[in-house]
């Protein structure tokens, strides 16, 4: 993975837009937490193969951090805290948010295929 590129990253979610995908959005701070804090709540979300259109796409951010959201027509997707990126498998847009020891904290894929379960 490398540092979130905005205007490359903005190109590659515009791709998406106005098609059926399927996304990917998982948020944790699983173990990471209560193996150094026994007092800290666990936390995290997971959706996989969720098939949506938004019909827009933003990537905001200071240069290091960054927020995606997915406009759809009820609604909004979206993860915050976003800080690399990949095209995994050459189709599939991964976006991930890792701490400062590298520790994933948030993921958001994307890709016109459903992904293995």
């Amino acid at each position: 993975m490398k540092p979130i590129e905005i205007d490359k990253v903005q190109t590659v979610l515009d791709e998406y837009t106005n098609k059926s995908v399927y996304v990917h959005l998982e948020t944790t701070n699983g173990a990471y937490a209560s193996h150094f804090n026994d007092q800290a709540y666990n936390v995290g979300a997971y959706i996989r193969n969720a098939n949506v259109v938004f019909t827009q796409a933003r990537l905001v951010g200071d240069g290091k951090v960054y927020r995606a959201g997915l406009k759809m027509e009820m609604g909004w997707i979206y993860a915050e805290g976003l800080t690399d990126w990949v095209m995994h498998e050459g189709t599939k847009l991964l976006l991930a948010g890792h701490d400062r020891e590298g520790r994933l904290m948030v993921s958001l894929e994307i890709s016109e295929t459903p992904f293995n379960y």
